[in-house]
Protein backbone atom coordinates (compact mmCIF):
# COMPACT_ATOMS: atom_id res chain seq x y z
CA UNK A 1 0.00 0.00 0.00
CA UNK A 2 1.31 3.46 -0.92
CA UNK A 3 1.85 5.73 2.07
CA UNK A 4 2.50 9.44 2.53
CA UNK A 5 6.18 8.56 3.05
CA UNK A 6 6.24 6.98 -0.42
CA UNK A 7 4.73 10.14 -1.92
CA UNK A 8 7.33 12.26 -0.13
CA UNK A 9 10.22 10.08 -1.31
CA UNK A 10 8.99 9.93 -4.92
CA UNK A 11 8.24 13.66 -5.16
CA UNK A 12 11.43 14.75 -3.40
CA UNK A 13 9.61 16.84 -0.79
CA UNK A 14 9.27 16.41 2.96
CA UNK A 15 6.36 14.60 4.57
CA UNK A 16 5.21 17.91 6.10
CA UNK A 17 5.09 19.57 2.68
CA UNK A 18 3.16 16.63 1.22
CA UNK A 19 0.77 16.81 4.17
CA UNK A 20 0.10 20.51 3.56
CA UNK A 21 -0.73 19.82 -0.10
CA UNK A 22 -3.05 16.94 0.84
CA UNK A 23 -4.78 19.24 3.35
CA UNK A 24 -5.17 21.99 0.70
CA UNK A 25 -3.01 24.47 2.58
CA UNK A 26 -1.91 27.64 0.74
CA UNK A 27 1.62 27.91 2.17
CA UNK A 28 3.20 25.68 -0.50
CA UNK A 29 4.99 26.86 -3.63
CA UNK A 30 3.20 26.24 -6.98
CA UNK A 31 6.06 24.00 -8.18
CA UNK A 32 5.93 21.82 -5.06
CA UNK A 33 2.13 21.63 -5.21
CA UNK A 34 2.18 20.49 -8.88
CA UNK A 35 4.93 17.91 -8.34
CA UNK A 36 3.21 16.40 -5.30
CA UNK A 37 -0.22 16.35 -6.95
CA UNK A 38 1.28 14.67 -10.04
CA UNK A 39 2.88 12.04 -7.79
CA UNK A 40 -0.40 11.47 -5.95
CA UNK A 41 -2.20 10.89 -9.26
CA UNK A 42 0.58 8.63 -10.54
CA UNK A 43 0.19 6.26 -7.59
CA UNK A 44 -3.58 6.72 -7.16
CA UNK A 45 -2.87 7.67 -3.56
CA UNK A 46 -5.87 8.23 -1.27
CA UNK A 47 -5.17 9.62 2.23
CA UNK A 48 -6.46 7.40 5.02
CA UNK A 49 -8.36 9.92 7.12
CA UNK A 50 -9.36 7.36 9.71
CA UNK A 51 -5.73 6.42 10.24
CA UNK A 52 -4.78 10.08 10.37
CA UNK A 53 -7.26 10.84 13.14
CA UNK A 54 -6.21 7.74 15.08
CA UNK A 55 -2.62 8.92 14.87
CA UNK A 56 -3.55 12.41 15.98
CA UNK A 57 -5.43 11.03 18.97
CA UNK A 58 -2.57 8.93 20.27
CA UNK A 59 -0.67 9.79 23.42
CA UNK A 60 2.36 11.12 21.53
CA UNK A 61 0.65 14.10 19.89
CA UNK A 62 1.97 17.66 20.18
CA UNK A 63 -0.56 20.37 19.35
CA UNK A 64 0.21 23.67 17.61
CA UNK A 65 -2.39 26.47 17.62
CA UNK A 66 -1.65 29.14 15.02
CA UNK A 67 -3.40 32.53 15.17
CA UNK A 68 -4.08 33.82 11.66
CA UNK A 69 -3.80 32.13 8.28
CA UNK A 70 -1.69 34.77 6.47
CA UNK A 71 1.24 35.06 8.86
CA UNK A 72 4.35 34.04 6.89
CA UNK A 73 6.54 34.20 10.00
CA UNK A 74 4.30 31.63 11.68
CA UNK A 75 4.47 29.45 8.54
CA UNK A 76 8.28 29.43 8.81
CA UNK A 77 8.12 28.60 12.52
CA UNK A 78 5.65 25.74 11.90
CA UNK A 79 7.94 24.36 9.17
CA UNK A 80 10.87 24.42 11.60
CA UNK A 81 8.78 22.77 14.35
CA UNK A 82 7.68 20.06 11.91
CA UNK A 83 11.28 19.30 11.00
CA UNK A 84 12.15 18.86 14.66
CA UNK A 85 9.10 16.74 15.52
CA UNK A 86 9.69 14.43 12.54
CA UNK A 87 12.98 13.37 14.17
CA UNK A 88 11.20 12.27 17.36
CA UNK A 89 8.57 9.75 18.40
CA UNK A 90 5.96 12.51 18.61
CA UNK A 91 3.35 13.48 16.03
CA UNK A 92 2.12 16.99 15.27
CA UNK A 93 -1.44 18.35 15.20
CA UNK A 94 -1.59 21.85 13.67
CA UNK A 95 -4.76 23.96 14.01
CA UNK A 96 -5.31 27.41 12.50
CA UNK A 97 -7.67 29.93 14.07
CA UNK A 98 -8.64 33.52 13.30
CA UNK A 99 -6.11 36.14 14.43
CA UNK A 100 -8.72 37.70 16.74
CA UNK A 101 -10.01 34.40 18.17
CA UNK A 102 -9.57 33.21 21.77
CA UNK A 103 -6.73 30.70 21.52
CA UNK A 104 -7.28 29.36 25.06
CA UNK A 105 -10.88 28.35 24.26
CA UNK A 106 -9.57 26.53 21.19
CA UNK A 107 -6.84 24.87 23.28
CA UNK A 108 -9.44 23.49 25.70
CA UNK A 109 -11.33 21.95 22.76
CA UNK A 110 -8.15 20.57 21.24
CA UNK A 111 -7.17 18.93 24.52
CA UNK A 112 -10.59 17.27 24.81
CA UNK A 113 -10.68 16.04 21.22
CA UNK A 114 -7.04 15.09 20.50
CA UNK A 115 -5.53 14.57 23.98
CA UNK A 116 -2.07 16.05 23.14
CA UNK A 117 0.86 15.78 25.54
CA UNK A 118 1.68 19.46 25.09
CA UNK A 119 0.73 22.59 23.17
CA UNK A 120 2.58 25.34 21.34
CA UNK A 121 0.75 28.64 20.79
CA UNK A 122 1.92 30.71 17.82
CA UNK A 123 0.67 34.15 18.71
CA UNK A 124 -1.55 34.73 21.69
CA UNK A 125 -3.06 37.18 24.10
CA UNK A 126 -1.86 36.79 27.72
CA UNK A 127 -5.25 38.14 28.86
CA UNK A 128 -6.92 35.06 27.38
CA UNK A 129 -4.60 32.86 29.46
CA UNK A 130 -5.48 34.71 32.65
CA UNK A 131 -9.19 34.07 32.02
CA UNK A 132 -9.32 30.38 31.14
CA UNK A 133 -5.95 28.67 31.04
CA UNK A 134 -6.55 26.64 34.19
CA UNK A 135 -8.73 24.32 32.06
CA UNK A 136 -5.71 23.39 29.90
CA UNK A 137 -4.07 20.49 31.72
CA UNK A 138 -0.91 19.92 29.61
CA UNK A 139 2.44 21.76 29.38
CA UNK A 140 2.33 24.73 26.99
CA UNK A 141 4.68 27.24 25.39
CA UNK A 142 3.52 30.62 24.10
CA UNK A 143 5.64 31.44 21.03
CA UNK A 144 6.38 35.05 19.88
CA UNK A 145 4.48 36.60 22.82
CA UNK A 146 5.62 36.86 26.43
CA UNK A 147 3.91 35.08 29.34
CA UNK A 148 6.43 36.04 32.01
CA UNK A 149 3.81 37.86 34.08
CA UNK A 150 1.55 34.82 34.37
CA UNK A 151 1.77 32.48 37.36
CA UNK A 152 0.97 29.17 35.66
CA UNK A 153 3.44 26.36 36.34
CA UNK A 154 2.65 24.74 32.99
CA UNK A 155 3.07 27.83 30.76
CA UNK A 156 6.41 28.94 29.31
CA UNK A 157 7.15 31.49 26.60
CA UNK A 158 9.74 32.25 23.94
CA UNK A 159 9.36 35.65 22.34
CA UNK A 160 10.83 38.69 20.65
CA UNK A 161 10.54 41.96 22.58
CA UNK A 162 7.76 43.55 20.52
CA UNK A 163 7.95 46.87 22.35
CA UNK A 164 11.69 47.25 21.81
CA UNK A 165 11.46 46.00 18.22
CA UNK A 166 8.75 48.49 17.27
CA UNK A 167 10.61 51.31 18.96
CA UNK A 168 13.72 50.37 16.99
CA UNK A 169 11.70 50.46 13.74
CA UNK A 170 10.23 53.90 14.38
CA UNK A 171 13.58 55.16 15.68
CA UNK A 172 15.07 54.23 12.30
CA UNK A 173 12.49 56.41 10.56
CA UNK A 174 13.11 59.39 12.86
CA UNK A 175 16.88 58.98 12.44
CA UNK A 176 16.41 59.11 8.66
CA UNK A 177 14.81 62.53 9.11
CA UNK A 178 11.13 61.58 9.00
CA UNK A 179 8.73 63.32 11.38
CA UNK A 180 5.36 62.67 9.72
CA UNK A 181 5.10 58.94 10.33
CA UNK A 182 2.04 56.78 9.76
CA UNK A 183 1.45 53.44 11.51
CA UNK A 184 -0.40 50.48 10.01
CA UNK A 185 -1.23 47.82 12.61
CA UNK A 186 -3.82 45.49 14.05
CA UNK A 187 -6.89 45.98 16.17
CA UNK A 188 -5.54 47.53 19.38
CA UNK A 189 -8.54 46.26 21.37
CA UNK A 190 -8.09 42.63 20.33
CA UNK A 191 -4.48 42.12 19.24
CA UNK A 192 -1.95 41.88 22.07
CA UNK A 193 0.92 41.95 19.57
CA UNK A 194 -0.40 45.17 18.05
CA UNK A 195 -0.76 46.78 21.48
CA UNK A 196 2.83 45.88 22.38
CA UNK A 197 4.20 47.23 19.13
CA UNK A 198 2.06 50.35 19.50
CA UNK A 199 3.69 50.94 22.90
CA UNK A 200 7.06 50.81 21.19
CA UNK A 201 5.87 53.40 18.66
CA UNK A 202 4.75 55.72 21.45
CA UNK A 203 8.09 55.34 23.22
CA UNK A 204 9.91 56.34 20.04
CA UNK A 205 7.68 59.38 19.44
CA UNK A 206 8.23 60.49 23.05
CA UNK A 207 11.99 59.94 22.84
CA UNK A 208 12.14 62.16 19.77
CA UNK A 209 9.80 64.77 21.37
CA UNK A 210 7.23 64.32 18.62
CA UNK A 211 3.49 64.55 19.19
CA UNK A 212 1.57 61.38 18.30
CA UNK A 213 -1.92 62.09 16.98
CA UNK A 214 -3.30 58.54 17.01
CA UNK A 215 -6.51 59.39 15.16
CA UNK A 216 -4.45 60.81 12.31
CA UNK A 217 -1.40 58.57 12.10
CA UNK A 218 -2.78 55.13 13.07
CA UNK A 219 -4.85 52.91 10.79
CA UNK A 220 -6.18 49.45 11.61
CA UNK A 221 -5.42 46.48 9.39
CA UNK A 222 -5.46 42.72 9.74
CA UNK A 223 -2.15 40.99 9.12
CA UNK A 224 -2.85 40.10 5.48
CA UNK A 225 -1.95 41.56 2.08
CA UNK A 226 -5.47 42.57 1.08
CA UNK A 227 -6.41 44.11 4.44
CA UNK A 228 -3.12 46.04 4.52
CA UNK A 229 -3.76 47.24 0.97
CA UNK A 230 -7.14 48.66 2.00
CA UNK A 231 -5.80 50.03 5.28
CA UNK A 232 -2.97 51.86 3.53
CA UNK A 233 -5.54 53.43 1.21
CA UNK A 234 -7.44 54.80 4.21
CA UNK A 235 -4.24 55.98 5.90
CA UNK A 236 -2.96 57.92 2.90
CA UNK A 237 -6.35 59.58 2.45
CA UNK A 238 -6.45 60.93 6.00
CA UNK A 239 -2.71 61.61 6.34
CA UNK A 240 -1.45 62.57 2.84
CA UNK A 241 1.48 64.60 4.20
CA UNK A 242 3.20 61.61 5.83
CA UNK A 243 6.63 60.69 4.53
CA UNK A 244 7.05 57.28 6.17
CA UNK A 245 5.07 54.28 7.42
CA UNK A 246 5.77 51.67 10.07
CA UNK A 247 3.87 48.50 9.19
CA UNK A 248 3.50 46.07 12.11
CA UNK A 249 4.36 43.06 9.94
CA UNK A 250 6.18 42.45 6.67
CA UNK A 251 2.99 41.14 5.08
CA UNK A 252 1.33 44.41 6.08
CA UNK A 253 4.27 46.39 4.68
CA UNK A 254 4.14 44.63 1.32
CA UNK A 255 0.38 45.17 1.03
CA UNK A 256 0.93 48.83 1.93
CA UNK A 257 3.64 49.31 -0.69
CA UNK A 258 1.37 47.88 -3.38
CA UNK A 259 -1.38 50.30 -2.35
CA UNK A 260 1.03 53.24 -2.46
CA UNK A 261 2.32 52.30 -5.88
CA UNK A 262 -1.19 51.89 -7.25
CA UNK A 263 -1.86 55.46 -6.12
CA UNK A 264 1.22 56.83 -7.86
CA UNK A 265 3.60 56.99 -4.89
CA UNK A 266 7.17 55.73 -5.15
CA UNK A 267 8.78 53.76 -2.32
CA UNK A 268 11.06 55.03 -0.85
CA UNK A 269 11.37 58.20 -2.95
CA UNK A 270 7.97 59.58 -1.89
CA UNK A 271 7.14 57.49 1.18
CA UNK A 272 9.46 55.22 3.18
CA UNK A 273 8.21 51.92 4.63
CA UNK A 274 9.61 49.67 7.36
CA UNK A 275 8.17 46.29 8.36
CA UNK A 276 8.46 43.78 11.19
CA UNK A 277 9.20 40.02 11.15
CA UNK A 278 11.98 39.44 8.62
CA UNK A 279 10.14 36.93 6.42
CA UNK A 280 11.99 35.54 3.39
CA UNK A 281 9.82 37.49 0.95
CA UNK A 282 11.01 40.79 2.47
CA UNK A 283 14.52 40.10 1.21
CA UNK A 284 13.39 39.44 -2.36
CA UNK A 285 10.65 42.04 -2.65
CA UNK A 286 11.22 45.17 -4.75
CA UNK A 287 12.25 47.32 -3.01
CA UNK A 288 14.03 45.03 -0.58
CA UNK A 289 12.23 45.67 2.68
CA UNK A 290 13.86 47.28 5.68
CA UNK A 291 12.49 45.34 8.64
CA UNK A 292 12.85 44.13 12.21
CA UNK A 293 13.90 40.50 11.81
CA UNK A 294 12.70 37.90 14.28
CA UNK A 295 14.94 34.83 14.61
CA UNK A 296 12.32 32.24 13.68
CA UNK A 297 14.69 29.25 13.86
CA UNK A 298 15.62 30.07 17.45
CA UNK A 299 11.98 30.77 18.38
CA UNK A 300 10.97 27.37 17.01
CA UNK A 301 13.91 25.40 18.40
CA UNK A 302 13.78 26.78 21.92
CA UNK A 303 9.99 26.42 22.07
CA UNK A 304 10.15 22.71 21.22
CA UNK A 305 13.11 22.12 23.55
CA UNK A 306 11.34 23.82 26.44
CA UNK A 307 8.10 21.93 25.78
CA UNK A 308 9.93 18.59 25.71
CA UNK A 309 11.65 19.54 28.97
CA UNK A 310 8.28 20.18 30.58
CA UNK A 311 6.73 16.97 29.21
CA UNK A 312 9.62 14.58 29.82
CA UNK A 313 11.50 16.13 32.77
CA UNK A 314 8.71 18.09 34.51
CA UNK A 315 10.85 21.24 34.30
CA UNK A 316 9.73 24.58 35.72
CA UNK A 317 8.33 27.21 33.32
CA UNK A 318 10.88 29.14 31.27
CA UNK A 319 10.47 32.61 29.77
CA UNK A 320 13.04 33.66 27.18
CA UNK A 321 13.54 36.67 24.94
CA UNK A 322 15.14 36.07 21.54
CA UNK A 323 17.15 39.02 20.14
CA UNK A 324 15.83 40.83 17.06
CA UNK A 325 17.82 42.51 14.29
CA UNK A 326 17.26 45.66 12.25
CA UNK A 327 17.80 44.60 8.64
CA UNK A 328 18.49 47.52 6.32
CA UNK A 329 16.92 47.12 2.90
CA UNK A 330 15.93 49.61 0.22
CA UNK A 331 12.57 50.87 1.47
CA UNK A 332 13.71 53.82 3.64
CA UNK A 333 14.94 57.12 2.19
CA UNK A 334 17.12 59.44 4.28
CA UNK A 335 15.61 62.94 4.05
CA UNK A 336 17.88 64.73 6.52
Amino acid sequence: MVTIKDIARESGYSISTVSRVLNHRSDVSPDAKKKIEDTVRKFNFVPNNNAKHLKQNNSKAIGVLVKGTSNMLFASIVEEIQRMIEKTEYTLVVSYIDEDADEVEQAVLLCRERKPLGLLFLGGNPEHFEQGFEEVDVPCVLVTNRANKTQFESLSSVATDDIAGARCAVDALFEAGHKKIGILGGNLEKSHTSRQRFKGCKESFEAHTQEMNVDLCYEKSRFSFDSAYRGMGRLIEKYPEMTAVFAMSDVTAIGAIRALRDRGYRVPEDISVIGFDGIALAEYYNPKLTTIKQQYQILATRSVEILFGQIELKMDPVHELVPFELVNGESIRDIK
